[in-house]
């Protein structure tokens, strides 16, 4: 265990909100597909027993350091989406949420510019009031899912741009290593995977650290379970049109029914996206058909109440699925700008568009044929106040 040094990490969070800071160098991303530090697959939804959080970039271009990515909240029971981003930090590396049960929601700031650690937000009553938590010093990963909180327990899983999986207690001020991409690789499980990389983390309902990840050897899927002091094999068998494939683990997260994976195997003109679901940790699995994604790769990946999961395309399309076991369907065009869904029940979604500073909710009624404006927030941004 190593205490995380806190003097000099609020030293440089308050040198960073004073003035300019000098770009750090980009870190190398735990998996090949992951995009560039801050890219738009971190623009994500996910549901929580409060509602459910949505998470955007807004504002102008990344090369002038203007991307400003923002958070809404939609509270169970309602349809209108609220503005509640954490404030007093620089958040243009890209937002990583994780559900900490009842109200809580814990905001983890990827690193950018002069920014060489990661600051934890903690909100109790659904965004109206945030704390810092942490923090924790090292760059979470470039992915959805770098960043998982057990209800129960409070503890926190994050996985870091090295590959490295670390947790800590609630108050997050001391943070251990829990595996790192090489020590995974070197088990009989990662052996028998494969393991290349590490693209996601989570804690399903009981506690229980799960890791996910691409495997090289085909028709593995790279998900892994920690007991004890081992780790072991917990991904589900794939059915026998995508068998022969390489597997990588796309989106892992938990939700208080269990536990939900997006998968994409094979690559190219042949990949296809399959949604899995657990109830028990990983040691049974529900597999949806498989989608095929006809070349193109998705962009954004939601998750909504129920197991329900959304996905945007490269090529601009969008699917939506309802639950466990069920056929993914297509969505009507999107309207100009989504940056990504949040699926609601029975194939409801509101698709959350972009335009500088305009976030306008598009919504779709379950079976509906054509999206309908529902609202429209326009966000303060401060540009040029990142340089």
């Amino acid at each position: 265990m190593r205490a995380r040094p806190t003097v000099a990490l609020a030293l440089a969070a308050a040198a960073l909100v004073a003035g300019c800071g000098r770009a750090a160098p980009a870190a190398r991303g735990p998996a090949a597909w992951a995009p560039p530090g801050g890219a738009p697959f971190l623009a994500t939804s996910l549901a929580t027993r409060a509602g459910t959080w949505a998470v955007v970039v807004m504002g102008g271009s990344v090369a002038s350091e203007n991307n400003f990515w923002q958070l809404f909240t939609r509270p169970a029971g309602t349809s209108t989406w609220t503005l509640v981003t954490p404030p007093g930090t620089a958040d243009n590396g890209g937002l990583v949420l994780a559900g900490g049960g009842a109200q809580s929601l814990i905001t983890g700031f990827r690193p950018s510019q002069g920014l060489t650690y990661t600051p934890l937000t903690i909100t109790r009553d659904d965004g109206q009031a945030w704390s810092s938590a942490g923090p924790l010093d090292a760059a979470l990963a470039d992915v959805p899912d770098a960043l998982a909180a057990a209800p129960g327990s409070g503890n926190l899983l994050a996985l870091l741009t090295d590959g490295t999986a670390e947790q800590a207690a609630p108050g997050y001020t001391s943070w251990t290593t829990l595996a790192t991409q090489r020590t995974l690789a070197g088990t009989a499980p990662g052996r028998r995977c494969g393991l290349a990389n590490l693209t996601a983390a989570t804690l399903t309902p009981t506690g229980t650290p799960l890791l996910g990840g691409t495997c090289s050897h085909p028709g593995t899927t790279g998900i892994f379970a920690r007991t004890g002091r081992t780790w072991r094999a917990a991904g589900p068998a794939l059915p026998a049109a995508v068998s022969g494939q390489h597997v990588q683990v796309l989106r892992l997260t938990s939700t208080p029914g269990g536990t939900i994976a997006l998968l994409t195997a094979g690559t190219g003109s042949a990949a296809s996206l399959l949604g899995a679901w657990s109830s028990d940790g990983g040691s049974h699995w529900i597999l949806s058909p498989p989608l095929r994604l006809t070349g193109a790769a998705p962009s954004s990946a939601s998750f909504g109440p129920g197991g329900t999961a959304a996905i945007i395309s490269t090529a601009g399309r969008a699917e939506i699925i309802t639950g466990a076991g069920s056929s993914w369907r297509p969505l009507p065009p999107l309207p100009p700008g989504t940056a990504t869904l949040a699926p609601g029940p029975g194939g409801a979604a509101d698709a959350l568009a972009v335009h500088r500073g305009t976030l306008t909710v598009w919504h779709l009624t379950p079976g509906g044929t054509a999206w309908a404006k529902a609202q429209v927030i326009n966000v303060p941004i401060q540009y040029g106040s990142s340089s």
